[in-house]
């Protein structure tokens, strides 16, 4: 990684930060489905604040390798997973391709997709917000993307936040001298820090100012959804014990706006 070219930006680094974590990506529980319950409660979530695919056009951006993307496939969505990594995309594309799934990937940047204005009737992304170093001309993009009543559904959380869970952890590393070992090893998780001092949202990231970047934008009827508890349960069982109770108490929530018809 070549950080000291003054051409290399956040931007950079964030997508080579992923591309390093596609190869073992699906391997974390909250990353890949492991249950039918969970995706039970992603297939839920999805139906309430967009309904059936019928067909229509769906952009998922940032899709990784692609877990919602099929998610949206599968209730007949006509699907277009976007991200700006190529090994994030070379997974994305080997799964379409393992499943029979008739998914259209390109490589593109969230906040400048590129895709022609008013082409997509839904705009789907799962934990993109907090990456954003621009969220106020990426919002701009999705709005111009989307067909007049088009919706718009992010799945995201308040990362920032300590959780009493967090805290505890900390404390017992100060107790006995041991760090509580995370996904991720620790160089990874150190530059996944530093970038998240850089990025919009550097602090915390509460529901409703992402909410209010929304409505300035110019979308309406938004509804902040907090009752993620189905995926979040199902997802804990499969995670070591402090890492699913911090799962449990984590601030996350799904955000759905409309463009106005």
């Amino acid at each position: 990684m070549t950080t000291a070219n003054s051409n290399y930006s956040i931007r950079d680094e964030i997508r080579d930060y992923w591309s390093e974590r596609a190869e073992t990506f699906d391997q974390s529980v909250g990353h890949e489905i492991f249950s039918k319950a969970e995706r039970q409660g992603w297939q839920r979530l999805i139906r309430k604040h967009l309904g059936e695919g019928d067909g229509r056009k769906a952009l998922d951006l940032a899709c990784g390798t692609a877990v919602i993307s099929h998610l949206l496939h599968d209730l007949d969505f006509s699907v277009t997973g976007l991200d700006w990594s190529d090994a994030m995309l070379a997974q994305a594309r080997a799964k379409a391709q393992k499943r029979g799934a008739v998914i259209r990937f390109i490589a593109g940047d969230a906040e400048n997709t590129l895709e022609p204005p008013e082409s997509y009737d839904v705009i789907t992304n799962r934990h993109l917000v907090w990456t954003l170093v621009d969220p106020p001309a990426a919002f701009d993009e999705w709005f111009s993307l989307l067909k007049p009543g088009g919706k718009v559904l992010i799945v995201d959380g308040n990362m920032g936040k300590e959780t009493w869970v967090k805290n505890l952890q900390k404390l017992w590393t100060r107790i006995v001298g041991k760090q509580v070992t995370g996904p991720v090893s620790p160089d990874m998780a150190e530059r996944l820090q530093k970038i998240r001092e850089r990025v919009y949202f550097s602090g915390e990231m509460p529901a409703q100012a992402v909410a209010d970047l929304l409505e300035q934008t110019g979308f309406e009827n938004i509804v902040i959804d907090r009752k993620l508890s189905d995926i979040h349960w199902a997802q804990a069982r499969r995670m070591p014990l402090m890492r699913g109770l911090d799962r449990l108490v984590q601030e996350r929530f799904a955000i759905c706006a409309s463009k106005p018809g």
